[in-house]
């Protein structure tokens, strides 16, 4: 077999390991690029001759670049500077020393940097001397599931280090234990130190693989004064120095080098290694402030509710759908494309385990991928590079029983290709489209002409960052701050009273300016009454603060689909944290009509010739039976019709959207139902700046 003399690890050079790596690297990058090919001519999707990016939070650090580049958002207190996160400084620095504009950087980077997943695979593999293993893994672990989905072209978030960069770690570590050079844990001590600029998030990670690395080194290389030397390093690493970015990782890298010269050079007992790594230890646990840590990123996973000065607010966690429980079935695909799969990978890893026992410093990523059952399908994505190499270290150990070298690698890359399979076709099928389409953006750039960088635009969380970028303008609720003021916003377009939503949105944005960009409810209620200051914002004569700077609503068509979850947050006695009615919200498509009887997409029946609404078993009668088509400068015009006039309930069908919306009265009459859907406001108060299908841009007046 000497056609097969290269797959022989003694005889895989490194020119070789490169080769597999950049093939790998190759494969990642493309398998990425199938939804450029998918999407390719799609102009609704395109900005500045640019495919737009598809995660909202992505505008936050693109908002950061932008400020960094061109000084846009200078009295946003909340757009990242350039040292705040390594994403914003690598785009800022990628868009002055590259020919390539900002919207194309933040469109490719995630597939450029999430691909580099595949060196570590592979360099772990090499320390075994099986790099072909490595090359099978890396080519799994690149595209797999989860991990796709959250570095995928497109996807520019911090996530496309999130898993990447602790494998580079986890290299380090595994090699330091290996080779038993104190370069090694130098190496994963930088990595260490990086980690939290690249993705800050990933604090408790680090935390926990030193808290295994330490035990593991002092259960099997105790004896060993290169284990304490290490461990110093590991640690000094991870002891946070508490300083402001970028001086927090400049310093916490420095002193590592230093001890790391000191411990070269100098010749230190083991007993004050011993003493000396123990203190580090205590250091890191107290000054990491560790047990509290990891806690309160579970808690913060599993909460239900907030409390501050005695209110009772709602918990926007439990509305995420990455933060909430999920099917073991989703988790099994998340991070090994099926079932079968998973079944595989977790037998891998007890296999390579027992045969590699340096894998155990990698429960850490497989333990929080373990947690995604309990704290959502966010965290599966930093189980699957090591679910990738035990799946294929399983093939390989099999392939150990077969002596025919061709007929074994025949085994392994179909087995491989078996694994590849589910989650190339889930990728071929996510077809996930952009944040906002070209004529959303249109929108916000048009209210970007007419307002300045310390003007106000109120609206739901999901549209903060986008706001930002587009269109220049503040916000006091976003995807990074969106707790216990979502009741503010949710208030505003759930209030049945014109001069309540305005005043409240005037002392809402005043309040945060002036109280230097703190809580609002923290500031508006404190030894207040809530209820009773929500009652009096209805008075037109109530007290406004003086104006400082403009305010705008912001309501797009796409709130709709989530307008009964805006409810959840605004619909609260906050003194009892009780809820104050039932919101009835449903928004479905009509698809098929049987004389007077129209059936909705939803289940929903509806007898127009008597006004009735059947609801499963439930008959219910409607009060306001409006029709709204869009004329001129997408202003609905509105045909009203009254079918029951006690009745709870109304019906508002979107005739030009091919929707119809069964609701409770008092939902009706909320502000976004009628600016939004039928066009109705007080000129008073409101002044309409931008109108489209897609969008309506209301100026507060007050």
């Amino acid at each position: 077999m000497k056609e097969f003399f290269w797959l022989e690890e003694e005889n895989i050079s490194t020119k070789r390991l490169i080769l597999f790596m950049l093939i790998a690297y190759a494969f990642s990058f493309a398998i990425r690029m199938i939804w450029v090919y998918q999407f390719h001519g799609t102009d609704s999707f395109m900005w500045n001759h640019q495919f737009m990016i598809n995660t909202n939070d992505g505008y936050f650090f693109a908002s950061g670049a932008q400020h960094s580049l061109s000084g846009l958002h200078a009295d946003n207190p909340r757009v990242p500077q350039f040292w705040s996160y390594g994403l914003v400084a690598i785009t800022t620095v990628l868009a002055k020393i590259t020919p390539f504009s900002l919207e194309t950087i933040i469109f490719y980077l995630p597939s450029v940097i999430s691909s580099l997943v595949v060196i570590p695979i592979i360099l772990i593999a090499r320390l075994y001397k099986l790099s072909i293993w490595g090359f099978f893994s890396a080519l799994l672990g690149s595209i797999a599931w989860s991990y796709y989905n959250r570095t995928m072209i497109g996807y520019y978030d911090t996530d496309m280090f999130s898993a990447m960069a602790p494998m580079f770690i986890l290299y380090f570590l595994m090699k330091s234990t290996i080779d038993f050079k104190l370069k090694s844990a130098l190496y994963a001590a930088i990595a260490i130190s990086i980690y939290p600029f690249l993705y800050d998030s990933g604090k408790s990670l680090v935390y926990a693989m030193g808290i295994i690395y330490t035990m593991y080194m002092l259960f099997y290389h105790r004896n060993n004064d290169v284990t304490y030397k290490s461990l110093i390093l590991v640690f000094l690493a991870l002891i946070p120095f508490h300083l402001s970015s970028p001086l927090e990782y400049i310093v916490d890298i420095g002193v590592v080098f230093i001890a790391y010269f000191i411990l070269v050079k100098r010749e230190i007992e083991e007993k004050k290694l011993m003493l000396i790594t123990l203190i580090l230890f205590i250091a890191f646990m107290i000054f990491g402030d560790v047990i509290t840590f990891i806690w309160h990123r579970i808690y913060s996973y599993t909460r239900t509710g907030t409390e501050i000065s005695g209110l009772h607010f709602f918990a926007v966690v439990q509305t995420v759908r990455e933060a909430g429980h999920i099917p073991f079935s989703t988790f099994a695909n998340r991070i090994s494309g099926s079932e079968i799969g998973l079944f595989v990978s977790i037998i891998g890893y007890i296999v390579l385990v027992f045969k590699k026992p340096a894998f155990l410093l990698s429960l850490p990523l497989v333990g929080i991928g373990a947690f995604a059952l309990f704290g959502g399908l966010r965290f599966t994505v930093y189980a699957v590079p090591v679910a990738a190499m035990s799946a294929i270290y399983l093939f390989f150990a099999l392939g150990e029983y077969v002596k025919n070298v061709k007929v074994k690698y025949a085994f392994i890359a179909l087995a491989t290709a078996f694994m590849l399979y589910p989650n190339i076709t889930h990728i071929i099928g996510y077809k996930v489209p952009t944040v906002f389409n070209k004529a959303e953006v249109k929108d916000l750039v048009a209210l970007d002409k007419i307002s300045n960088d310390k003007d106000y635009t109120l609206s739901w969380w999901d549209y903060g960052y986008p706001i930002w970028y587009y269109s220049d303008t503040d916000t006091i609720i976003d995807g990074g701050k969106h707790q216990n003021d979502n009741y503010i916003i949710s208030k505003i377009l759930f209030s049945d009273s014109p001069v309540q939503a305005a005043n409240l949105s005037r002392v809402a944005v005043e309040t945060y300016v002036d109280s230097n960009y703190s809580i609002i409810t923290k500031r508006m209620f404190k030894g207040k009454n809530p209820n009773k200051v929500m009652q009096d914002l209805k008075n037109p004569n109530y007290k406004l603060p003086k104006k400082s700077r403009d305010v705008y609503l912001y309501m797009p068509f796409r709130m709709i689909n989530i307008f009964p979850t805006v409810g959840v947050f605004g619909n609260l006695n906050l003194e009892t944290g009780k809820k104050e009615r039932n919101i009835v919200f449903y928004p479905a498509a009509p698809v098929k009509e049987k004389g007077a009887i129209i059936y909705l997409s939803n289940g929903i029946k509806l007898d127009m010739a008597h006004g009735i609404a059947t609801l499963g078993r439930q008959k219910v009668a409607i009060d306001h039976f409006d029709i709204a088509l869009l004329g001129k400068n997408a202003q609905p015009i509105v045909r009203s019709d009254i079918f029951h006039p006690n009745s709870s309930y109304s019906l508002v069908y979107l005739k030009s959207y091919n929707r119809m919306i069964l609701m409770d009265n008092k939902t009706y009459n909320s502000m976004f139902v009628q600016m939004f859907m039928l066009g109705h406001y007080d000129k008073k108060l409101f002044q309409l700046v931008v109108s489209s299908p897609y969008t309506k841009i209301y100026k507060l007046k007050i």
